[in-house]
């Protein structure tokens, strides 16, 4: 990395495993390190001082995402979600992008870190950091074998649902305007996997989990509550958004938010457009902040898996982001709490060290 340490970002979500899997898997992860299509690659990450952030391992469902995406630029809409994943299918997937983390790191394009200690050190040497997350665990079978070994690999953090229905939980649907009140809860295999995570110290994360499930983890839990790509629902009313009551849950646990930055969380009309200025970007973290403090509030951006504001383009463009944090009056110990501070912060009270 060409920048200072202090000037990193360290990211709450990306989906450049999906994106190198439907690339080719495996075999497609060389171009990472060379330049590949997308938001973030090896040389754009350097050019950009993308320190890292959680890799998530997410299971698509075939032909749905152009579906949503054309939906999605109307004024108003409700996108229907998709059936669930059968867990045996979901697995397969799952254990395709988790073998291309690893070659990632086999590659030395980055370090699966299992401690906020080893973020911290690859942050110092230039090493991109990775954590391994499930975004969505229909992969994880009701016995929890699949997490036991995914922990064993690296594993750290799992979100209980990518919107659509599992066996633990209930997501909320893409819906402008919305409120994320949207359904049932936790089921009793969901809360079983909230203590089971607790244990094992992997983090939980809140994004696309629908209000109630969002409660039910809150009286469960006893890690601090993270929603690692979440926006202010105060300011776009969408269902994927995080209402003020939430946020001050988030902040009484001593947690976490970080900023998505998919364009269609970030507008106050709801459309996936890309005609964003920064600005929309800082007003949702100043929201944020005066909820949640300066201590709890970090990038979540979507990398690779949403439209994100023209302006930024890809990971090379965070320094724009950062200058207009600057202009804004954002000093500089503020700038790198929310660049990275508050994520190792939180990771390190959720893992123990």
């Amino acid at each position: 990395m060409d920048v200072g340490s202090q000037q990193l970002f360290f990211d709450g979500h990306n989906d450049v495993l999906l994106k190198l899997s439907s690339a080719g898997g495996v075999a497609a992860a060389e171009a990472f390190l060379s330049g590949c299509d997308g938001h973030i690659d090896s040389r754009r990450a350097a050019t950009g001082g993308f320190g890292g952030g959680f890799f998530a391992i997410y299971v698509p469902t075939p032909g749905d995402k152009a579906v949503r995406m054309d939906e999605m630029v109307k004024p108003r809409y409700d996108v229907p979600l998709p059936d669930p994943v059968p867990q045996p299918d979901a697995l397969v997937e799952a254990m395709r992008q988790a073998a291309i983390l690893v070659r990632l790191e086999e590659l030395g394009a980055l370090k699966i870190c299992r401690t906020a200690a080893e973020i911290r050190a690859c942050m110092t040497q230039g090493t991109m950091a990775a954590i391994m997350h499930i975004e969505g665990a229909e992969a994880i079978d009701a016995e929890f074998n699949a997490l036991e070994i995914f922990h064993r690999a690296g594993l750290r953090s799992i979100g209980p649902v990518w919107s659509r229905e599992t066996i633990y939980g209930h997501g909320v649907p893409f819906r402008y305007p919305g409120s994320p009140d949207t359904g049932p809860g936790l089921t009793d295999h969901g809360k079983r996997l909230i203590e089971r995570c607790n244990t094992l110290g992997i983090m939980i994360d809140l994004s696309h989990l629908n209000q109630a499930g969002f409660w039910d983890v809150a009286g469960l839990s006893t890690a601090p509550l993270v929603a690692t790509h979440s926006n202010a629902h105060a300011i776009c009313p969408h269902s994927r958004n995080l209402t003020d009551d939430q946020l001050r849950a988030i902040a009484d646990s001593d947690g976490m938010v970080g900023l998505n930055f998919a364009v269609a969380f970030l507008r106050e009309d709801g459309r996936m457009i890309d005609d964003v200025p920064l600005s929309e970007m800082l007003r949702h973290l100043d929201h944020l902040m005066s909820i949640l403090g300066e201590d709890r509030v970090g990038m979540g951006s979507d990398f690779d898996g949403a439209v994100i504001p023209k302006e930024l383009d890809s990971v090379a463009g965070l320094p724009k982001l950062r200058d207009a944090m600057v202009k804004h009056g954002y000093g500089d110990t503020l700038i790198a709490k929310l660049c990275h501070g508050n994520w190792l912060r939180v990771l390190e009270k959720t893992w123990g060290h």
